[in-house]
């Protein structure tokens, strides 16, 4: 598949409450990329327009650049026109001087229902008492019973790809799929997704961060 061809729709993470809930599903490294760590990276991507998708490369590289990593936004060498041919996009890759290209696309959001159970106090019933009646018997007193409650609720579910390439090779050197909750507005949700992509990065020696 051509690096034009990979070039498509880019989904970010989300933060709900102020709690980070983005998680990486799954994820795959070369084992025979021996380094040494990429220096400078050319981050491109889409999503619903062509705003969206330069405020997502223009915070992504800004994310990248306060770790001490080298980056350009693909939207500064035209790599988000739609009519650029093959050859040229390759050209205009190449033209940044990195060494790496990173593409992000979402795969899907899916809207899902969760229902859980919780037990909540109910009405007065008619229990034992530890005290025995004269008669032997047990001795029965009121008590409140415990009924369970049902609460169902729906939220958004998006599945993100993200991939880094080699350049000079165009060999694929990490790739990974996370899960996003309730996933908002670009601008909001890119700063988070950053910061997870590029710790992955750095653990795996790719990049090396200040």
């Amino acid at each position: 598949m051509s690096l034009r061809t990979m070039s498509v729709l880019v989904a970010v993470a989300a933060l709900v409450s102020g709690c980070q809930s983005t998680s990486i599903r799954s994820a795959w490294f070369d084992t025979d990329f021996a380094g040494p760590p990429l220096r400078k990276l050319v981050v491109s991507g889409s999503v619903s327009g062509t705003a969206e998708g330069r405020v997502f490369e223009d915070i992504f590289v800004q994310k990248l650049r306060a770790a001490g990593v080298d980056a350009v936004a693909g939207h500064t060498v035209r790599l988000d026109d739609p009519s650029l041919p093959e050859a040229s996009f390759v050209a205009a890759v190449a033209s940044t001087g990195a060494q790496g290209m990173l593409l992000v696309r979402v795969l899907g959001v899916d809207t899902r229902t969760r229902v859980t159970t919780t037990m909540v106090p109910g009405g007065m019933g008619w229990g034992p008492s530890p005290w025995s009646s004269p008669w032997g018997g047990p001795w029965g007193g009121p008590t409140r019973t415990m009924v369970p409650v049902q609460q169902v609720s729906q939220y958004d579910l998006a599945t993100v790809e993200t991939k880094l390439f080699d350049v000079q090779t165009r060999n694929l050197v990490w790739a990974a799929t996370t899960s996003t909750f309730n996933p908002r507005s670009v601008a909001r949700e890119t700063p988070a997704f950053a910061d997870l992509i590029i710790g992955q990065l750095a653990d795996r020696g790719i990049i090396a961060v200040k």
